[in-house]
């Protein structure tokens, strides 16, 4: 399974990869990281193969630039069975609404209980 993260934050990526240092060691996951919105979306436009074989993005909200509700509007317009699990530092009821209403896989708050993440994750 392969998940793209998208965080503007660095040290999100150190994070997921302890967290998930058993599923990737066996070959269950594989995660590749970007550190932007606009980032995300180009490779995913640019690079045809990589959204076929994509299966999850994990994307924050709150990053410079474009944030992850418009991510999640612009991937499930054109990539409507790509699974999106919005991220989010802020229990906020109106962006969990456009999150829902963008089409959005799970809406998840930090800190990240990845046990329960995981479990999403491998119910996708």
């Amino acid at each position: 399974m392969k998940i793209m993260v998208v965080d503007d934050e660095q040290d999100v990526q150190f994070l997921f990869e302890q967290k998930f240092r058993r599923e990737v060691k066996q070959n269950q996951v594989s995660l590749h990281f970007t550190l932007s919105a606009e980032e995300a979306l180009e490779k995913i436009q640019n690079q045809s193969k990589l959204i076929e074989c994509l299966s999850l993005i994990l994307a924050d909200i709150n990053m410079p630039g474009m944030n992850g509700l418009e991510l999640l509007k612009i991937l499930k317009e054109n990539f409507p069975n790509l699974k999106v699990f919005i991220i989010t530092a802020y229990d906020d009821e109106s962006n969990y609404l456009i999150a829902k209403e963008y089409g959005a896989d799970e809406y998840i708050t930090k800190p990240i209980q990845f046990d329960k993440l995981k479990e999403k994750i491998f119910t996708v």
